[in-house]
């Protein structure tokens, strides 16, 4: 294992999102110009770099959902989601290896490497990097009272330690895509938080950082400057019993404390970061976002 503990990052599709623009050949130099700005995904890769260069060994979770929801439309695909969740047949099985695995991975490691970090893309078929089992039909809440079977979705049964850990300790940045693989090779669209949480426990993590387009737990959806700083479990079930957490952000509470019950030391939930804001918050806790503690 490294001498420190890894810390767990988890990105939304949402987070990675880089808009698209054609190169254009500059008439005065004949250079190619790329004349996208500075994007999120570009403001991340820089502060996960800097990190890394300080020695803190860093694990990269990421999802890609709106890449694939635009995928699927662009092939013609009528995305199914059913209480937030992707029904996954074989075709958009297919859009997620090309959306996830392939665009937002690359995407992200390429963005990485510019920063200066040593980005390593994997998936779950990578050596069984995330090792998983198709999702029995179950009852979902918000989805009626019969099972739901969501196709070829995956829960987590294991992570491949060592092979994360060798890639730690060779001064790697491991960048994990959310699909699972089975022992037979069948491949599995697995949500995003749920494997970062597996890995935050698998690698017993300092830290799971979870980062959104939203930034942190607010008292009122509407007023950014209504963050709660610090949260402790007591604080996160009264904040849903009392109305103040709702929606997505319910999930995403109950997910977290349920990592930390099995032994992270702490979860952020942070977004609509500026450059510093990643390394502030883990540096300063509770300075950004939300903190979460047992």
């Amino acid at each position: 294992m490294t001498a420190a503990s890894p810390v767990v990052l988890k990105l939304g599709g949402e987070t990675v999102k880089r808009e698209r623009r054609t190169l254009e050949r500059s008439e005065s130099s004949g250079s190619n110009v790329d004349e996208r700005g500075a994007a999120a995904i570009d403001v991340l890769a820089s502060d996960i770099a800097e990190l890394a260069r300080g020695g803190q060994p860093v694990v990269v979770v990421h999802g890609g959902g709106p890449q694939a929801t635009e995928l699927q439309k662009r092939l013609g695909q009528t995305p199914n989601i059913v209480a937030g969740r992707r029904i996954t047949d074989a075709a958009t099985l297919d859009v997620m290896k090309m959306a996830v695995a392939g665009l937002v991975n690359v995407d992200l490691c390429a963005a990485l490497f510019a920063a200066g970090a040593s980005p390593v893309g994997l998936h779950g078929a990578s050596s069984g990097a995330i090792a998983a089992v198709r999702r029995p039909p179950k009852v979902v809440a918000g989805a009626g009272p019969d099972p739901i079977d969501f196709g070829l979705v995956g829960d987590v049964t294991g992570v491949h330690r060592a092979l994360l850990e060798a890639l730690l300790s060779g001064g790697f940045l491991p960048v994990l895509a959310c699909l699972g693989c089975d022992e037979r090779g069948q491949v599995y669209n697995i949500n995003a938080d749920t494997v970062a949480n597996q890995v935050a426990v698998a690698l017993d993590a300092k830290a799971l950082v979870v980062i959104s387009d939203v930034p942190g737990v607010l008292r009122d959806v509407s007023d950014p400057s209504s963050r709660i700083a610090r949260m402790t479990k007591a604080d996160g079930d009264r904040a849903i019993a009392d109305g103040v957490v709702t929606k997505g952000m319910i999930p995403k509470i109950e997910e977290s404390f349920a990592a930390i019950a099995a032994g992270v030391r702490s979860v952020y939930i942070v977004g609509r970061l500026g450059r510093g804001d990643l390394v502030r918050a883990l540096r300063e806790p509770g300075s950004v976002g939300t903190v979460l503690v047992p």
